[in-house]
């Protein structure tokens, strides 16, 4: 039986809208959907999870505190990491406010369904505690008329666009497309070491830190590609690539897209999400982490004018306790929004970001964030960005 909630949401999703339209990251923004993080309580350290935070949680912070990155760990003994319950009240005051201020602007603004009571899941190959839908970029995609699903990359996340369905089939119904990547089956021979065995050579130790052992069901390397991996430019897309599971992502977008779009790869541009190192302001502007990003833009994209943002501060960030793991580098406040191609939401905490962009002759929207390192997001992570006005453009030709 459907809780009230969920009646109410699927009512709210019936009224009169606008089919799926977005192809780039700055065009007017009409609708949008807006993660919610409640019931977010903890974290699964598991081989999935520690694998996709390497860079910000694990190798940042040292192997002693977390634990070795350790394929053959008893999955009924993964060591989950509890989240201080005043950081989530604060992320929920946070978000409300970022909503407030989207309505107020004139867009349109879908949540997903709660997350009321956390649950335990299992497969025959690892069991995994779900969190809620608060980085929703992350798993779903827009091209244009089409929502494309993506195929996860980190365990308790599997089942989270369920509570995305509703919004979904409300575009579905409006005459949207939806399509979903293959599901992994994601044993721990499913994910591709390489990148963190390179970084771990290079940097830390000649030691291994993980131990690997060979599953029941081994398939290969599979399919985790995230959202977040790409860019959008109108025809133009740029996708970050770090390892071979996010290739067989690539490939799959490439084979399904045809030529409506042309895809570019990024060869380790970062880790995996790129839009906390660079993004595309409006035509012809990119918001850009340092100038040894700049040297990893396809040539393409090195003609357009480029904003270094400000070397951030650690008094722009709280103060956390030993104990707190923190999942993003210290440039997530480069994850802004635009809503048109003047306006841009801005994290009210990097007062010297805002200045930049002013400088620039964008209008900066301070929305406050302040646990933005504990939550792994910014505002343009929480965001999907379901329609924008205007159509399918060539940028570059």
């Amino acid at each position: 039986m459907l809780q009230q909630s969920e009646i109410e949401l699927i009512h709210a999703c019936s009224t009169p809208s606008y089919p799926i339209n977005s192809y780039n990251e700055w065009s007017p923004l009409k609708e949008v959907i807006v993660g919610s993080p409640l019931s977010y309580e903890a974290n699964d350290l598991d081989l999935s999870f520690k694998l996709f935070y390497f860079d910000t949680a694990f190798s940042a912070f040292g192997y002693p505190k977390y634990g070795k990155i350790d394929s053959s760990a008893n999955p009924e003994q993964i060591k989950r990491q509890a989240i201080n319950k005043r950081y989530l009240e604060e992320l929920n005051e946070d978000i409300e406010g970022f909503v407030d201020v989207l309505e107020k602007e004139g867009v349109r603004v879908f949540r997903p369904l709660e997350l009321k009571d956390v649950f335990e899941f299992k497969t025959p190959h690892w069991k995994a505690t779900g969190i809620p839908a608060l980085n929703v970029r992350d798993q779903a995609i827009i091209f244009g008329d089409e929502i494309i699903e993506t195929s996860p990359q980190v365990r308790a996340r599997y089942f989270e666009n369920d509570l995305l369905k509703p919004i979904f089939y409300h575009y579905f119904n409006l005459g949207s497309k939806w399509t979903a990547m293959p599901r992994p089956v994601m044993t721990d021979s499913s994910f591709d070491f390489s990148y963190v065995e390179e970084i771990e050579a290079l940097t830390y130790s000649t030691e291994e830190p993980y131990e690997k052992k060979v599953p029941s069901l081994n398939v290969g390397y599979e399919m985790l590609f995230d959202g977040a991996q790409c860019l959008r430019f109108g025809k133009d897309v740029l996708v970050n690539v770090a390892t071979q599971n996010h290739n067989l992502g690539f490939q799959w977008l490439q084979k399904h897209l045809g030529e409506k779009f042309r895809l570019h790869k990024a060869y380790r541009l970062t880790d995996h999400h790129i839009d906390s190192t660079v993004l595309p302001l409006k035509p012809g502007k990119l918001l850009l982490r340092n100038q040894e990003c700049f040297e990893l833009l396809p040539d393409f994209l090195k003609k357009w004018d480029i904003i270094y943002a400000p070397e951030p501060e650690a008094n722009i960030f709280p103060n956390y306790e030993s104990d707190d793991l923190v999942l993003t580098t210290k440039y997530i406040d480069l994850n802004v929004l635009s809503l048109d191609e003047e306006k841009v939401i801005v994290n009210a905490c990097f007062p010297e970001l805002i200045k930049i962009l002013e400088q620039n002759g964008f209008t900066p929207i301070p929305v406050r964030h302040r646990h933005r390192r504990i939550f792994g997001g910014g505002f343009h992570c929480f965001t999907l960005d379901t329609v924008r006005a205007g159509s399918l453009e060539d940028y570059f030709s």
